[in-house]
């Protein structure tokens, strides 16, 4: 899997999502991307503008038994931006007209994602072919089967691999979605949309979708409290031993716990943080690169670059050169 590619839209006006609705659609698919889209404004315009379309406009079943009226068809593809294909949390055939429409804008260079059983589609078209990707877990062996060209990573919430990105299901494509956001206009971006939106921050894709250990009844959140300290202590050289002493229990226990609730490990939970606070201190202030390493706790500029452009392709001077929102930018 590729490391996130940041560029942030180059045309002048919104970016244009197009959603493509398959029948019957799931109403929860379709709702994530108008959801959060729609709350992304830059310099008090909206960032992004998003069409709802599907091969035969007029009335789609929904897998809750409605019928909504959707009135662009799939020529909305062509002009957009990005491509997002919704699902219906179930099997089904993929259309043949999505299918060409799909293949026909990854052909130009356009974005294409997919939201739980959207990933077929994708699969159908020949773009997963050789490369990572996911799907809602109940659906992975299915796909796995039809589709044994990709690399399916069955336990994770999003795969992004060049310009194609795929999520489980459910509230995972929320997390797909707000990575996109912070694709294109910054973490602080993505991070405030997910305030207003009353969601979790933008979680690391390779978080699981589920977990096999059941929590205990009565601490069912039992390292919620510990998070929330370690996310004030960001700039402290916090260790595994600090972690546990908080939490109150032995460190095997507390990585057992963190795991079974975050799907990652305590320390690889910190790092994920650590990076997100070190990328809204370069979109949001002119602080020197030390200064910045100090303050997430990534402790050295050296440091910082190298976590940096591990996760996202650019050192920390070129992404506060794409994202800053200051008018005074500071060189490494």
């Amino acid at each position: 899997m590729h490391p996130e590619v940041l560029a942030m839209p180059q045309q002048r006006g919104p970016h244009r999502i197009a959603v493509i609705a398959p029948s019957p659609v799931s109403m929860f698919n379709l709702a994530i991307p108008e959801l959060l889209f729609a709350k992304v404004e830059v310099d008090g315009a909206p960032g992004y503008e998003v069409t709802v379309c599907t091969p035969d406009p007029g009335p789609v079943a929904t897998t809750g038994g409605l019928e909504l009226h959707v009135s662009r068809g799939l020529d909305a593809v062509r002009a957009a931006d990005t491509v997002l294909l919704a699902g219906t949390g179930e099997r089904y055939a993929p259309d043949p007209r999505t299918v060409a429409a799909v293949r026909e804008a990854a052909g130009a260079g356009r974005r294409v994602t997919s939201i739980c059983s959207g990933a077929f589609v994708l699969a159908e078209a020949g773009l997963l072919d050789g490369r990572s990707a996911t799907t809602y877990w109940q659906l992975a062996d299915e796909l796995r089967d039809r589709y044994p060209a990709l690399d399916l990573k069955g336990d994770v919430l999003y795969v992004e691999d060049g310009q194609i990105l795929t999520s489980s299901g459910y509230a995972a494509g929320i997390d797909m979605c707000l990575h996109m956001i912070r694709t294109d206009y910054g973490a602080a971006t993505a991070n405030e949309v997910a305030r207003l939106a009353l969601v979790a921050p933008v979680r690391p894709g390779g978080q699981t979708q589920f977990t096999h250990t059941p929590l205990p009844p009565e601490r069912g959140t039992a390292c919620a409290d510990t998070r929330g300290w370690a996310m004030r202590n960001l700039d402290k050289p916090l260790t595994l031993t600090d972690l546990a002493r908080h939490a109150g229990v032995s460190v095997r226990t507390l990585t057992r716990r963190f795991h079974a609730e975050s799907g990652v490990s305590p320390l690889q939970w910190l790092l994920h943080q650590r990076v997100e606070r070190a990328k809204e201190l370069l979109e949001t202030t002119a602080l020197p690169m030390d200064q910045v390493a100090r303050s997430s706790g990534l402790g050295t500029a050296d440091s910082l670059r190298t976590h940096l452009v591990r996760r996202t392709g650019l050192t920390p001077t070129a992404y506060r050169t794409q994202f800053s929102r200051v008018g005074t930018r500071t060189a490494a």
